[in-house]
């Protein structure tokens, strides 16, 4: 049964990964602790190297369906992705270190503060329109964002787009483009984070628990997630529901909401 619901989340994942960017790895996270609730504290640390294998997957499917004329708008974006990865390996290596408790607390600590401020701060629930931003069109993300973004994204496994969707729809995005280059962005984060996850060292618990690892992955959370995720983005991406931006820029924050409240509630 563990399997089969691990697959049904996994069908969630790929909505996320299309509609907000997540890659999956920002929903993989609560799913995976308690999946791997035997582990102990360490469930944590697992969960959030398993959820960087499962953002790669799916952010690297995602933007290899996207339209080429959305891409072009990271034209430019090399130092930002190279910090995001620096960042990202970063990140994982600190995951590895620090005590898995408090990590876990940090995600929700982080995740309830960025819903604090998408709610508060102008600019992200009304983007601005083209006569309000310079020149009349977005602004890049600067690239100096790269490496702290990449490195509480893969720390945490909240995914880079929990913080690269509000810098670009404040960039004057709108939602549905901002949440397609957050794919991109967020598979610079997960590639080094997940080579460093797969080389780690494997928890104490592990012997004991029904848990197979690959360094810190769970291998088979992993897979059901992905193979519930990936036909989903494949259809989506064909396929894109038309939703207003007001509404889609909601549904986001509503997820947020969601995901920390599964947290809390499953400590």
């Amino acid at each position: 049964m563990d399997v089969m619901a691990l697959i049904g989340i996994g069908l969630l994942t790929g909505v996320t990964t299309v509609l907000f960017g997540f890659g999956g790895g920002f929903v993989a996270v609560p799913v995976v602790v308690w999946a791997d609730a035997a582990l102990g504290a360490d469930a944590m640390r697992v969960a959030t190297a398993t959820s960087a294998l499962v953002m790669l997957v799916n952010a690297g499917f995602a933007t290899a369906v996207t339209p080429r004329r959305v891409l072009l708008a990271l034209r430019g974006g090399g130092p930002l992705l190279a910090l995001l990865a620096a960042g990202g390996a970063a990140g994982a290596l600190a995951t590895r270190l620090a005590p898995a408790g408090p990590v876990r607390w940090a995600f929700v600590v982080y995740v309830a503060l960025t819903i604090a401020d998408l709610l508060l701060r102008p600019g992200f629930l009304r983007p601005r329109t083209r006569e309000e931003t310079p020149g009349g069109a977005p602004r890049p993300l600067p690239a100096v964002l790269g490496a702290p973004v990449g490195a509480v994204a893969a720390f945490l496994g909240v995914g880079g787009s929990v913080m690269t969707v509000p810098a670009m729809r404040r960039a004057g995005h709108p939602m549905r483009t901002a949440t397609a280059l957050a794919n991109p962005l967020t598979l610079a984060v997960a590639l080094p984070a997940t080579a460093v996850s797969l080389g780690g060292a494997v928890v104490p618990g592990a012997a004991d628990a029904p848990v197979h690892l690959a360094g810190l992955v769970d291998l088979r959370a992993a897979s059901a997630l992905l193979l519930g995720a990936l036909p989903v983005i494949a259809l989506l991406r064909r396929r894109p529901p038309r939703i207003p931006d007001r509404a889609h820029a909601w549904a986001y924050i509503g997820l947020l909401a969601a995901v920390t409240a599964v947290m809390v509630l499953g400590a």
